[in-house]
């Protein structure tokens, strides 16, 4: 009766895991300079459609591993749509520099309530969240996370 040998499975076992836990740590770049704020809510949540305010007030937008492409508050509704029949999930990363001016984000955050968006904010993790003045130098590596924000009511709790 021959006799079969698990070593070579385990080796491809082995292999296998070590080939998947690599490649699942690759993060995707977003090809835009963008400072985020900071804050201490995560969510495990990560969109696939992607839409971006630089420093310069210009607004982007992508799906997927796409390159980002520059539109405009009346051209965006119509890319949401499009995004929405691709990824069925209803979730949007809004990555905002941290310079952008509320007012702006909140043009953006309403275009996606309209639409039936979840919209979510992008932020960099704080490295320690007991302290409010974290030092920017220590958070510029760390990879963006994603908060996630509430739809706008009318009541306040």
């Amino acid at each position: 009766m021959a006799a079969f040998s698990m070593a070579s499975m385990t080796d491809v076992i082995f292999l296998l895991l070590i080939f998947f836990m690599v490649t699942s740590t690759f993060v995707f770049p977003t090809g835009l300079e963008v400072n985020l704020p900071q804050g201490t809510e995560q969510s495990a949540i990560k969109p696939v459609t992607r839409v971006y305010i630089d420093a310069n007030d210009s607004i982007f937008a992508s799906t997927a591993d796409e390159k980002p492409q520059p539109v405009t508050l009346t051209t965006l509704p119509v890319f949401l749509k499009m995004a929405n029949e691709q990824d069925s999930t209803g979730f949007v990363a809004l990555y905002a520099d941290e310079t952008v001016r509320y007012g702006r984000i909140v043009e953006v955050l309403s275009i996606g309530a309209e639409n039936n968006l979840k919209m979510v904010l992008a932020t960099q993790p704080v490295s320690n969240p007991r302290s409010h003045a974290a030092d920017p130098a220590d958070t510029a590596t760390d990879p963006a996370t994603v908060t996630e924000t509430l739809p706008a009511t009318d009541n306040v709790q």
